[in-house]
């Protein structure tokens, strides 16, 4: 008996929580939506554009990502803008070297719904350079 009554209040809670009544269900505190497209090249989705949702339990927690890939110019050493991917998957901000020819900055939003449309953060993107090689004195 005492399952069947905990089952029945979790049902009545996540009824009362998941239902869209306006100002009197406050689910846009605890859910979270972002866009979700595995190929944009900056301007648009060149697959298909989705959206995808999750659980923002903690104020700080970061949900929407941004992943930009660049690519390594052998002939100039500098990394150039490839495409981004979308998603909700966990984030952690920062640049990671794939490869040895391809890199990816990732950049996390928590401003709001829909807040990584990938045109907001393409002015926070820093360009990434390979290193100058520095002169050696002691070799000469």
């Amino acid at each position: 008996m005492g399952s069947r009554m905990f089952r029945l209040l979790l049902l009545g809670i996540f009824t009362a929580l998941f239902m869209d009544e306006g100002d009197r269900v406050l689910t846009s505190k605890w859910i979270r939506y972002c866009h979700k497209c595995d190929l944009y090249d900056g301007y648009k989705c060149l697959s298909s554009m989705g959206r995808c949702w999750k659980f923002n339990v903690l104020n700080y927690e970061r949900v929407c990502t941004t992943d930009h890939f660049y690519f390594n110019d052998r002939l100039t050493g500098r990394y150039f803008y490839r495409y981004s991917t979308l998603s909700c998957r966990a984030c952690e901000e920062g640049m990671i070297q794939l490869f040895h020819d391809l890199v990816r900055e990732t950049y996390c939003c928590n401003s709001g719904d829909w807040c990584n449309d990938g045109d907001s953060s393409m002015d926070l993107i820093h360009p990434y350079r390979s290193r100058p090689k520095e002169d050696n004195p002691e070799s000469t």
